[in-house]
């Protein structure tokens, strides 16, 4: 039984590892005024960010065309393969899950099943890949969604960015009405909540260092709980040397834990600014 894994471009896979699990990627979009751009296509983070930083608007996210996502099961379904898993970014800030589940209603060359990853980067991008190995050794398309859905309860992040103003004004920050009026010189602590899957600010700290401190502390409380090896990611929006030395602050304090640094790209980064920095977790899928 035929298998193929499909994700958005916001997992920010290399495309080393897009390759070697033979992972399809739909490149989701950035608009600047009239001027449209295919996620890591036809503009990569290292162009994204300067050009964000000198627009006078901020740009939008849309959702790729429909009939590209028909043009790709059709030439999956072409190719022999019975089923398509859809690993998308969480449903509630993007209309894409919805999307999906639309088509998998009309197309019937293929049985497409929409996976709401419930978060996005590379937390989602190793989702794919579990999914992928699992696919490559004929894994019966339900097994894979259940140990999908097992995997993602693993998930936990914190994000700290520079100002709300992204989130605010692009409404992705479900409370975004008790913080608005202290933006000034706060750098607020977001998440997932995991009741709603919505972005919520929980919490707000004086200076990027105090925030990263308390980012630490939080997730020093959870990391002795959890009963399995755990990997965690450092996340960047064009901080690249913050996130750094935040990622060997972390090693040295956290011995246990497998640590990755990974980008925040240009659709993700749309919304949470140049400068954010995000720590995420999850069970090491390569110690299953």
């Amino acid at each position: 039984m035929k298998t193929a894994i499909v994700t958005d471009s916001t997992c920010y896979l290399s495309q080393t590892d897009i390759q070697k699990y033979n992972i399809q990627i739909i490149p989701l979009e950035i608009i600047f005024g009239t001027d449209e751009y295919l996620e890591n296509v036809t503009i990569t983070s290292q162009e994204f960010y300067p050009k964000l930083a000198a627009a006078s608007e901020l740009p939008t996210t849309s959702q790729p065309a429909t009939g590209q996502l028909i043009d790709l099961y059709n030439r999956l379904a072409d190719a022999g393969y019975e089923n398509v898993i859809t690993i998308t970014l969480a449903a509630t800030i993007s209309g894409f899950y919805n999307q999906i589940c639309n088509l998998a209603q009309q197309i019937t060359r293929i049985r497409i099943i929409p996976f709401d990853s419930q978060i996005t980067l590379g937390l989602m991008g190793d989702l794919a890949i579990y999914a992928a190995q699992l696919a490559a050794t004929d894994t019966d398309p339900d097994e894979i969604v259940a140990k999908l859905t097992e995997q993602r309860a693993t998930i936990d992040e914190l994000f700290v960015v520079d100002d709300l103003q992204n989130l605010v004004k692009g409404g992705r920050l479900s409370n975004a009405s008790s913080f608005i009026g202290s933006l000034l010189n706060i750098k607020p602590i977001l998440t997932f909540d995991n009741q709603t899957d919505e972005i919520v600010a929980f919490d707000k700290v004086r200076t990027m260092k105090r925030a990263l401190k308390r980012v630490e502390k939080l997730f020093s409380e959870v990391e002795p709980t959890l009963d399995y090896p755990v990997k965690a990611f450092v996340f960047d929006a064009n901080a690249k040397q913050a996130g750094q030395r935040w990622l060997e602050h972390l090693e040295e304090a956290f011995p246990k834990v497998r640590f990755a640094q990974a980008e925040i790209g240009p659709v993700i980064g749309t919304h949470l600014g140049a400068g954010a920095l995000a720590l995420g977790w999850e069970r090491d899928i390569t110690k299953l």
